[in-house]
């Protein structure tokens, strides 16, 4: 029997979404949480040579600087893990090197943002090196990890109750992300987090609501937020099918 999610956008960009996702169980939410930070593959500069580097940096400050410069991940198919693209940069003083000086063999492997910078050369000073860049997953990795701010919550449910006693001093009341109120997706944002603004005078009743969690995804500029999650699920089905046929041997 095959099992029916529901998934509901509350905030959606390119590369920041909040997301409901209800009939999931714990257990399976953590494996998508897991699959985004650790099991997608990017491309990631790996190795870097150097022409000529009269900065002030040492090669290797300059190497992990430009190994941390996000950069797009092909659609599936394109590249396999092992396959590399060649980078350059060529940047002479006085000026500042900036990521989106990194010119690219094969136009779908660029910078995800052109203004990172990555080394402010004075005059008579030059970098002028080649990288290559590999696809590789985040569990090798931090900087193939697709997925930079990656977490869930318990969407919860907001019951409000009768008056306050009398006389009796209100607390304030924390919550955070999304809660629900008769059926209506509401940030918490809107009200400062705090139930107390919200309901003033009011006895509020919070409970989790079963089997529904609320996604915040933030990616790195490899691939926008449904790609990743939609790779994420994709790595778990690959991994769950493995285990299936390794225990009917």
């Amino acid at each position: 029997m095959t099992e029916e999610y529901d998934v509901e956008f509350v905030e959606r960009d390119d590369r920041k979404a909040r997301f409901l996702v209800r009939g999931v169980t714990p257990a399976f939410a953590n494996g998508i949480r897991r699959a985004m930070v650790a099991d997608v593959p990017t491309m990631a500069i790996d190795t870097v040579r150097f022409i000529e580097n009269s900065s002030v940096m040492f090669d290797e400050q300059i190497a992990l600087r430009l190994g941390l410069v996000p950069l797009t991940t092909p659609p599936e198919g394109e590249f396999v893990e092992g396959d590399t693209v060649t980078l350059s940069i060529d940047v002479e003083g006085p000026a500042t090197a900036y990521s989106g000086d990194l010119v690219s063999s094969d136009d779908l492997v660029r910078p995800a943002d052109e203004n990172v910078p990555i080394i402010e050369l004075k005059e008579g000073q030059r970098l002028e090196a080649e990288a290559d860049a590999v696809i590789e997953r985040g569990k090798t990795h931090a900087k193939h990890q697709g997925g930079v701010a990656v977490g869930y919550r318990h969407l919860q449910r907001i019951e409000v109750g009768d008056d306050l006693p009398e006389f009796e001093d209100q607390e304030r009341r924390i919550v955070r992300g999304v809660v629900e109120e008769d059926g209506e997706l509401i940030s918490t944002s809107e009200f400062d987090h705090d139930l107390s603004e919200r309901y003033p005078g009011k006895e509020v009743h919070v409970e989790d609501v079963p089997n529904a969690f609320v996604f915040h995804v933030e990616t790195d500029g490899s691939f926008t937020v449904e790609e990743l999650v939609t790779r994420a699920a994709d790595s778990l089905e690959a991994r769950a099918t493995e285990l299936e046929e390794a225990v009917q041997l």
